[in-house]
């Protein structure tokens, strides 16, 4: 009988290992919903984590693999190293002539040198606890108050740091923070979107079947996001904020950006509401692959502040998608970490 066993556990072991390997080597074209080209504008980027534009022209990428920031001109696909020497780079944020870099529990600030270089770094915040998740995206918002994204240690556990599992508000200038919003077990990115407010993607526990879905969130100010006890039985937690759109449990929703009104690719008119696409990175938490995907999110308001969603595939096989950004021109662009690192553009069919 153990005889017979030892093939099929080999090959559950050979059918595992292969599902993980799968959107690193599959092959696959990316997919698009009709009337639109997904194209590959630059590839061997590492591990891209970021997509920040620093002109028209250059995007500003986190290699979290070598743990630097690189320049990318999107036309000639010439590259520099703007920064280096990083741990885990996450986040990048400019305003003016200062950019503020998200790495492994650390947030530091340098000024943006007239060549475009990232030097004389000022540490604002550290020691912020890193294990199975870390700090991830820094966004600055209208008030130029710093918002940082910073995961759980764990999967689930109550954290001994609460600067971990949170939304962590820094002043830009003395690096003084604080929780903003708690029980956000881990949140890579999220967009500020004008004359509503901030959203943002968040990541639910693993091994517990199809509990729960990954989460999109709209910020209110000392919310809490349900994390720990945020069991199947109670799925949102007496006191705490329902996501405003759910989708497929452990397949990892990532980067996030709103769509520019102007944008070719489809979404809501201004007096409807908005559109938010998203990332989904795919999962290891699952027999059979799912995610490797860009959504699209029609976001709607209510009469009473709260927001509704309706949440659709635009792109599918597109590997291990992680970062987005939408250019100003409107075109969508999304960067896959992994298998030496992407970057892809999405345009209507000319």
């Amino acid at each position: 009988m153990r005889r017979h066993l030892v093939p099929l556990v080999v090959f559950i072991i050979t059918l595992l290992f292969a599902r993980q390997l799968y959107p690193y080597v599959s092959g696959a074209d990316p997919s698009v919903v009709d009337g639109f080209v997904v194209t590959e504008v630059s590839s061997g980027l590492g591990g891209p984590t970021c997509l920040v534009w620093q002109d028209e022209h250059t995007l500003l990428i986190c290699d979290r693999d070598v743990g630097q920031i690189l320049a990318l001109n999107i036309s000639t696909d010439e590259r520099s190293t703007v920064l280096s020497g990083l741990d885990r780079p996450h986040g990048l944020a400019l305003s003016a002539s200062l950019a503020f870099v998200s790495e492994a529990g650390i947030l530091s600030r340098y000024t943006v040198s007239d060549d475009g270089m990232l030097t004389e770094r000022t540490v604002l915040v550290e020691g912020v606890p890193t294990k199975n998740h870390q700090s991830n995206a820094v966004e600055m918002l209208p008030n130029g108050t710093l918002l940082w994204h910073s995961g759980s240690t764990c999967n689930v556990c109550d954290e001994a740091d609460e600067r971990n599992a949170a939304l962590l508000w820094v002043n830009a200038t003395t690096g003084e923070h604080g929780v903003l919003a708690s029980g956000v077990r881990n949140s890579f990115d999220g967009v500020w979107v004008g004359g509503h407010g901030y959203f943002f993607t968040d990541n639910g526990r693993d091994w517990e079947g199809d509990h729960p879905p990954e989460e999109l969130n709209f910020l209110k100010e000392g919310g809490a996001y349900g994390w720990p006890d945020d069991d199947p039985e109670h799925p949102v937690p007496a006191g705490t904020e329902a996501p405003i759109g759910t989708w497929t449990p452990h397949t990892s929703m990532n980067g996030l950006d709103v769509r520019p009104p102007h944008s070719a690719l489809p979404g809501l008119e201004p007096s409807e509401g908005f559109t938010l696409y998203a990332s989904v990175y795919g999962s290891w938490n699952t027999v059979l692959p799912q995610g490797h995907e860009i959504l699209r999110i029609d976001v709607r308001p209510s009469d009473d502040g709260s927001y509704t969603s309706d949440i659709s595939r635009f792109a599918w096989d597109a590997g291990t998608p992680l970062p987005l950004v939408f250019h100003s021109d409107g075109t969508l662009y999304y960067a896959t970490f992994g298998n030496g690192g992407s970057l892809y553009a999405i345009t209507p069919i000319q």
